[in-house]
């Protein structure tokens, strides 16, 4: 395994250490030898039962489709989940990203509230470790310094970006799914989409009882791939920045029985024998990466080297990126073991069972969160949600409504990491806060569109935006959209 160390071409306002670009590997070593098939062979066609009508059919329970699952639910949707897991929450859960990224602005404000807010409310004290609501927006060197260490400060400005107990995430979206009616159901893998003269009807899915179609309605794309807008043959993007962090993957891991308080002290305090311990660590690993926070002070986060030029829609680099993985975290837990202060009684307690996939393809959408308009404090004339920026210099990032929407397909909305943005910002709005906020305006505005009997893009965004009020979503004042429709000349919807 080599470790070529690429520079990184970073996303402006993206210098936290976790960011950095001698954490990005690439290898041209393969474990396994390419497959020999060739030619072709013909499927039968046959008739299959449908399972299930619904208003609004989501396809993929990670952070995206929990949120369009319960917003439609809670907007008076008959919802249907398919989740290709034993559980949701996606790479949160089942990925073991479950350091949250931020959902305040720089000044502290909660700018990402809606599902985000009522899920992490409803998380257990316990299960839940940030910073104080107090602490919010603080400059303070000491507060900044401390939590900085501990992934939720930036700029050294203290941020709401918690970081969570998986196994009750996991339970956390399923309860409140339930609670909201949603029919969900685990171990079905959507095949392909159903698209009759131009509109999604439903989709196609494997389990163990076979073949089976979900029909709806209307159909709401959450499966971070696109794989359904993209078999319905939906326009799409795949550019990346060549050497950026976010086109990279990983499979996390957690290690047991550290001291991780110990090991932050011993980091910031010795930054010459860190510079040693990283360097020993490639040497002998290879691929090499410290560990972040977890919500408890005995376990430690590896989400795992970030491994670029592999493509997560190819099941052999899929593969090659678990076998490195589960090696790796082997080689981490012993070489911690024996050189990492706070890691001497160290042992490895799970590793991720889904892919960390940060990007395949972005949805070519009516509209797209931009590059160009991160400097723009005015809010879009659709606007659905608001992202805190990247950095300080830049106003909050107003996200419309038409980054959801298919520019031809009808019948599908989408939420999640493949909403349609340029790849600058895809950088951000991958991000779970960002696949909440999402999703969540997906799930109500599928809900109307259901109960009005129009196609998605025909829903009145004033509609959406009143309905995700009374779901608590955070919004620019809508006298300034209006006067946005206005000055832009772009009627509302």
């Amino acid at each position: 395994m080599a470790d070529d160390k690429p520079k990184m071409q970073r996303i402006e306002g993206h210098k936290e250490e976790r960011f950095l670009g001698s954490d990005v590997f690439s290898s041209d070593s393969r474990n396994l030898p390419p497959p020999n098939g060739s030619g072709t062979v013909r499927e039968d066609a046959r008739d299959i039962d449908i399972y299930h009508k619904c208003d609004v059919a989501v396809i993929g329970g990670g952070p995206a489709g929990c949120a369009a699952a319960w917003a439609a639910a809670k907007a008076g949707a008959d919802v249907c989940l398919l989740e290709r897991y034993n559980c949701l929450g996606g790479l949160s859960t089942g990925g073991l990203v479950m350091w949250i990224d931020r959902m305040t602005d720089w000044q502290g404000n909660h700018v990402i509230q809606g599902y985000a807010r009522h899920f992490i409310d409803r998380m257990p004290p316990e299960g839940v470790a940030g910073p104080p609501r107090e602490d919010w927006g603080s400059a303070d060197p000491v507060k900044a310094g401390y939590w900085g260490q501990r992934t939720t400060a930036f700029h050294g400005i203290v941020q709401w970006a918690p970081t969570l107990d998986p196994e009750r995430m996991k339970l956390n979206n399923q309860e409140m799914l339930l609670e909201a009616g949603v029919r969900i159901v685990f171990h079905a893998w959507a095949a392909r989409p159903l698209v009759e003269d131009g509109k999604a009807k439903g989709a196609i899915f494997e389990s163990k009882m076979g073949r089976h179609a979900l029909m709806a309605k209307v159909v709401i794309d959450t499966t971070g791939d696109g794989d359904m807008f993209a078999r319905a043959g939906a326009e799409y993007e795949d550019d990346i920045e060549e050497g950026d962090v976010h086109h990279s993957m990983n499979t996390g891991w957690v290690l047991g029985g550290v001291d991780m308080d110990r090991w932050i002290d011993w980091k910031v305090h010795h930054p010459d024998e860190l510079r040693q311990f990283m360097e020993r660590g490639r040497e002998e690993l290879g691929y090499f990466q410290t560990p972040y926070v977890s919500w408890r002070p005995d376990i430690a986060l590896f989400l795992g080297p970030r491994q670029s030029g592999l493509s997560a829609l190819d099941v052999d680099d899929q593969t090659e990126v678990e076998i490195r993985s589960h090696r790796l975290m082997e080689g981490h837990c012993q070489f911690f073991r024996r050189h990492a202060p706070g890691f001497e009684n160290v042992y490895s307690l799970q590793s991720a069972s889904q892919l960390g996939v940060r990007h395949t393809r972005r949805l070519a959408g009516v509209g797209k969160v931009l590059r160009s308009h991160w400097a723009e404090s005015d809010p879009l004339p659709d606007e659905i949600g608001v992202s805190p920026s990247l950095s300080p210099k830049f106003p909050v990032v107003s996200v419309g409504y038409g980054s959801l929407v298919p520019r031809t397909l009808d019948g599908l909305l989408v939420g999640g990491r493949h909403i349609s943005c340029d790849a600058n910002s895809h950088g951000f709005m991958r991000e779970i806060p960002q696949c909440w906020l999402t999703g969540q305006a997906a799930g109500v505005g599928a809900a109307l569109a259901a109960d009005q009997g129009v196609q998605p893009r025909e829903v009145d965004v004033d509609a959406i935006r009143k309905v995700l009020r009374q779901q608590g979503a955070h919004l620019h004042d809508d006298d300034a959209v209006a006067a946005m429709r206005h000055s832009e000349s772009v009627p509302a919807q």
